[in-house]
């Protein structure tokens, strides 16, 4: 049974939207963070983190000036690491499960965010997270680990994946199986 479970796949595919089904209903069991984005008349401007007690940040936005760019997006290190970082945290010490939306880009900018997925890793808890799809040094050697499984999500597939999440979290409950 693998402890780490991360889906992967170009934006847009429904990797957020699935792990926001998936835990729906584990107050209490499960902590972290998802993101979403930001939009104003359906142009999108940057990205919050939501904490899955409800805090809330900016990540990235197209009016943050910040050394941390990725595209247009200007990334707010501080936010992430008292908010995002803060929840990881917080699950380590209270939670069975704790989630990470996304390994990404901006995430990876923060070395307190790097330490502390690590942490998730080597502990005892469970992860559920999203991870970037693009080649990066730093999350493909978190995809290589053997511990970790990594699940391609696509437009066609996202309900299968849903149904293997759900399995996967039922384990945190009792039993095994082989994922």
């Amino acid at each position: 049974m693998k402890q780490v479970y991360l889906l992967t796949g170009i934006p847009g595919t429904g990797k957020t939207s699935l792990i926001k089904q998936a835990v729906a209903g584990m107050k209490g069991k499960a902590g972290g963070f998802y993101t979403e984005e930001i939009r104003s008349h359906g142009i999108r401007k940057g990205f919050k983190l939501v904490t899955l007690d409800g805090e809330e940040a900016i990540l990235a936005h197209i009016k943050i000036q910040s050394k941390y760019q990725v595209g247009k997006y200007g990334v707010d290190v501080d936010a992430l690491e008292k908010v995002g970082v803060a929840a990881l945290q917080k699950a380590i010490r209270q939670c069975q499960l704790v989630v990470v939306d996304e390994i990404g880009r901006m995430e990876l900018f923060s070395d307190s965010f790097r330490k502390t997925v690590l942490e998730i890793i080597d502990s005892d808890k469970w992860l559920l997270g999203t991870i970037m799809f693009n080649s990066n040094k730093w999350a493909d050697t978190i995809k290589r680990r053997p511990e970790v499984f990594v699940a391609p999500v696509t437009g066609a597939n996202n309900q299968q994946a849903l149904a293997r999440v759900r399995q996967w979290l039922e384990e945190l409950e009792g039993g095994e199986t082989d994922v």
